[in-house]
């Protein structure tokens, strides 16, 4: 029987983008039902806000099956994990003066939005649990790509006893648990890339390329989608824009036009959670139709866009889906 959201969105759920997150999430439970496979796509701050609350119930329940992430929400999935308690709220955020502002700097208190993340209890702490693993890959000469970094210290227990809210509200420890395939398309671009460039400058870290590029990824994901399509109809449902979703989307192009694999199958199912206006040129503001003239999507894929928040919309198709 199917839960109380999942009736109240049924119920209520019947025109604007409040049909759309319905159509898309009946949509999505088509496509697994069909026996499709999905990626998710993951930008903006959304583990900060604390996504992997349902996040994590749908990978560990085979909603999710790989996904492509910032670096940003690679490792503040983990900081919430080991310092929610010294996170502050800043619900007034739009007056803030200039002044309150540097003093949430000078208190080490980094802002995203509403929520202040400390420096010290989150971002060092982790810094200090990963160093150890770079230091060590870096002297044998191996090398890993940033996800499977994260996958070392969660299942090393060299954190778990800084743990402050319940693990299975922790999307990469249920990642890890499963060894998700994960892509991190610009990860310098995160606050333990710019660390790691630190210590590869301070010489603590010799070998710059111990952790392993977004060329490598493209790679891994053309071997991943290769493989698995040959079997499985792989859907993309993107949360937000940039990078995250605009990296592997392209494989499929990629492998058509460059590689010449003409048999590789078109993105089975398309949806985009988004509030980025398409009128200004913005990739993240395309109307899914656009992607068939990239070759990413077909005339028959099932296209979804939902003009909305995110941190609203996420939970409420992942609680569909997973039937609450």
């Amino acid at each position: 029987m199917a839960g109380p959201i999942t009736q109240f969105i049924e119920t209520h759920y019947r025109h604007f983008n409040a049909a759309a997150l319905k159509a898309a999430a009946d949509d999505y439970n088509q496509h697994l039902a069909s026996g499709g496979k999905m990626l998710v796509t993951i930008a903006g701050a959304m583990s900060t806000a604390e996504l992997g609350i349902s996040l994590a119930e749908m990978i560990r329940n085979d909603k999710v099956h790989a996904i492509s992430c910032t670096g940003a929400n690679l490792e503040e999935d983990i900081f919430n994990l080991v310092a929610n308690k010294y996170y502050e709220r800043v619900p007034h955020y739009r007056h803030l003066s200039p002044r309150e502002e540097q003093a949430l700097l000078e208190r080490h208190m980094n802002r995203v939005t509403d929520t202040c993340i400390p420096e010290a209890e989150a971002m060092r702490r982790i810094e200090a649990a990963v160093l150890r693993h770079w230091v060590e890959k870096d002297r044998a000469g191996k090398r890993l790509f940033p996800h499977e970094f994260m996958y070392e210290i969660l299942r090393d227990g060299s954190i778990k006893e800084s743990y402050q809210i319940d693990p299975k509200h922790s999307w990469m420890i249920a990642a890890a648990e499963k060894n998700l395939p994960m892509f991190v398309p610009g990860w310098e671009d995160s606050t333990l890339g710019n660390m790691y460039s630190g210590h590869c400058i301070s010489g603590d870290v010799k070998n710059v390329h111990t952790v392993r590029t977004g060329i490598e990824y493209m790679i891994e994901l053309a071997d991943y989608y290769t493989k698995t399509s040959a079997k499985n109809s792989i859907g993309f449902f993107q949360i937000g824009g940039g990078i995250a979703g605009d990296f592997p989307i392209c494989v499929v192009p990629m492998l058509h036009q460059d590689l010449q694999r003409t048999n590789v199958p078109l993105w089975g199912y398309f949806c985009q959670i988004s509030d980025s206006t398409t009128s200004y040129g913005s990739y993240s503001g395309a109307v899914p139709n656009e992607k068939i003239t990239w070759g990413k999507l077909g005339i028959d894929t099932p296209k979804h866009i939902i003009e909305s928040d995110a941190a609203i919309v996420a939970p409420l198709v992942f609680a569909y889906v997973l039937g609450w």
